[in-house]
């Protein structure tokens, strides 16, 4: 059985754009679609204010409710896909984390109806793209039309393969070119004790990331022959170059600097920028 695409709803515009998204990416993976709606229990932080009478029905119903919107949103324009969905009682950081566990990807919102307005990145989806068990998709606004191309980050460093072998499939199912993406802002030093060299050729260095990326991707060619791809070095920051790349990607896939301590939320630097500032689904693929 292929593994599902599980995609988290609230009720919020932000999970509703996720949701309609995960709907297209499970039509391109031909795989079944699963709705996780979690729904708030009634908190008891606030002292002597019990539950009000029928509360809990009436949250069920009108959870019930907007999950039917969820569904309809899902198959729009897609009434042979597969849709199942269910209510889950409690935090949603956690419950999604759980859904992810045997999905082939978890689509998430930008942000839920918590939280301030002026942040772009919620707590939630913070936490799901750095805990999940699977790859993570944070939808924060879709691609402006059908540009033909996933962008892919690559460092160059060892421990990418996985996210190589998922931008290619990626790249793959959606018929589309690959931009394979390598920025760097100074030489890469060549032993852990090595000072970086305070003046350096810039065309020189960038001929060899270029090498660097060709070697990188040269077995990934092999592998995947029908994939078209364009290979770009580019001498800047990673995540504002990315960031840019998304404008005209479908999706721009990056990997999670996971367990490295200067890693900013576990995530890494770049990974936590691009979710910001892209303005297409980013995918971040840990491991």
């Amino acid at each position: 059985m292929t593994e599902p695409i599980v995609v988290g709803f609230d009720g919020s515009e932000s999970s509703l754009r996720a949701v309609s998204w995960a709907g297209q990416e499970a039509e391109i993976h031909a795989a079944p679609l699963h709705i996780v709606h979690a729904a708030p229990s009634w908190s008891f932080d606030t002292l002597l204010v019990p539950e009000p009478p029928g509360w809990e029905v009436e949250a069920e119903a009108a959870a019930r409710e907007r999950l039917k919107q969820a569904e309809i949103h899902a198959r729009a324009g897609r009434p042979r896909l597969q849709v199942t969905a269910r209510i889950a009682i409690g935090p949603a950081r956690d419950l999604l984390v759980q859904a992810g566990e045997g999905a082939q990807l978890l689509v998430v919102g930008s942000r839920g109806h918590g939280g301030f307005a002026e942040l772009l990145l919620g707590s939630v989806s913070r936490h799901v793209a750095t805990r999940a068990p699977c790859p993570v998709a944070v939808v924060r606004q879709p691609p402006t039309g059908e540009h033909g191309a996933v962008v892919v980050g690559v460092a160059g460093r060892p421990g990418q393969e996985g996210l190589l072998d998922f931008a290619f499939q990626e790249a793959a199912l959606r018929h589309a070119v690959l931009r394979a993406m390598h920025a760097w802002t100074h030489p890469g030093t060549v032993t852990p004790w090595s000072v970086d060299p305070a003046v350096y050729d810039i065309e020189a260095v960038g001929q060899e990331e270029a090498l660097l990326l060709a070697q990188v991707l040269a077995g990934w060619r092999e592998r995947f022959p029908d994939v078209e791809v364009v290979q770009q070095v580019v001498h800047e920051h990673p995540a504002r170059a990315l960031a840019d790349a998304s404008a005209e990607a479908d999706v721009v896939v990056v990997g999670a600097s996971h367990g490295v301590p200067q890693a900013l939320l576990g995530l890494g630097g770049t990974a936590h920028a691009v979710l910001h500032h892209a303005r297409t689904p980013v995918i971040v693929v840990r491991g």
